[in-house]
This record gives structure tokens, C-alpha cells and sequence, in this order.
């Protein structure tokens, strides 16, 4: 395909819907969907991350029984709210009590755990069928969140606190 076009003037005759669809996106072949990745066992793994805390989470057809090294969701995960935030991605899926979730986290608090292992389901979740990849991303799932603790600076009592000031 060769572009003849010399001058902005020659632009102006070109239609309006290849102008469109160039950058939309729409009219042309569907993007295509990723590949199912499943482990021999039938299970799909992927890894979450927030924070400090980073989880490995291992999905599979089930009950919608969530275990979190080694304990069950509500034993590890106490506070409501973050049980609430584990369950996201299958609610925005709609398929909540369809999928058995076996995580292991190390490090962080239990917010950013909890944060890594919806991150690791989200992404899992993905992997187990790709058709669902558009409405968890669209719920921002699939990015990890780059907020981190701010390092300490020398002259500094925290990372921005300064000493208190003394006149005498």
C-alpha cells in the first residue's frame, strides 16, 4: 500500500470512517483472545503483588473455598473488609463460589496481602479464561498498584517529618 498523500489539503479528501477506525479500532478483526494456561493439575497460577507483599495464588474449578497459607479466608483474613476485597475479582467476573483459590503470601501487612492475593486471583482468573480478561481489566484488577512506603531521608525523623525545631 503506498500513501500519496503531500499536503494537509490532500487529507481533507479521505473519508471519515477510515480516519476512524485506524485509530478505533473498530470495523477490522476482533482482537485476538489469549490462550488458556492451565498446569497439568487443571489449575491456573499466577502471582499478585502490592506493597511489600507479594502472593502466589493457584486457581481451580470448585466450591469457592479460599485458602490463605494454609488457613481458610476467614481465619486469616478477619476483617470483613479485606475478605470483601479478595472476592472482588469474582464478583466483577460473576463467579462468585465457582473457583477454589489456594494462596501463599510472604511479607507486608495483612492490607497489602490481602491486596496481593485479589491481584494473583484477578491474574489467574485471566489465565483460566481469557474471555473474562476485558471486564476485570476494565476494573483495574490487572495492574499492579506502584504505591510504596517512601524511603527515609538523612537530616529526617521519617521519610518527609522533619526534627521538631528548637529556638534555644
Amino acid at each position: 500500500m503506498t500513501d500519496t498523500r503531500q499536503s494537509l489539503s490532500d487529507l481533507g479528501g479521505m473519508e471519515a470512517d477510515t480516519v476512524n477506525t485506524a485509530h478505533t479500532g473498530g470495523g477490522g478483526p476482533p482482537a485476538p483472545l489469549r490462550e488458556q494456561e492451565i498446569d497439568a493439575l487443571g489449575r491456573a497460577y499466577a502471582t499478585g503483588k502490592r506493597k511489600n507483599a507479594v502472593a502466589r495464588v493457584w486457581l481451580k474449578p470448585g466450591t469457592g473455598k479460599i485458602t490463605v497459607n494454609g488457613r481458610d479466608q476467614t481465619v486469616y483474613f478477619a476483617r470483613p473488609s479485606l475478605r470483601l476485597v479478595i472476592n472482588q475479582p469474582f464478583d466483577v467476573a460473576d463467579r462468585r463460589d465457582q473457583y477454589d483459590v489456594i494462596a501463599t503470601v510472604v511479607g507486608g501487612g495483612l492490607s497489602g496481602q490481602a491486596g496481593a492475593v485479589k491481584h494473583g486471583i484477578a491474574q489467574a482468573l485471566t489465565k483460566y479464561e481469557p474471555t473474562l480478561r476485558t471486564p476485570v481489566k476494565q476494573a483495574g484488577f490487572l495492574t499492579r498498584d506502584p504505591r510504596v512506603v517512601e524511603r527515609k531521608k538523612y537530616g529526617k525523623a521519617k521519610a518527609r517529618r522533619s526534627f521538631q525545631f528548637s529556638k534555644r
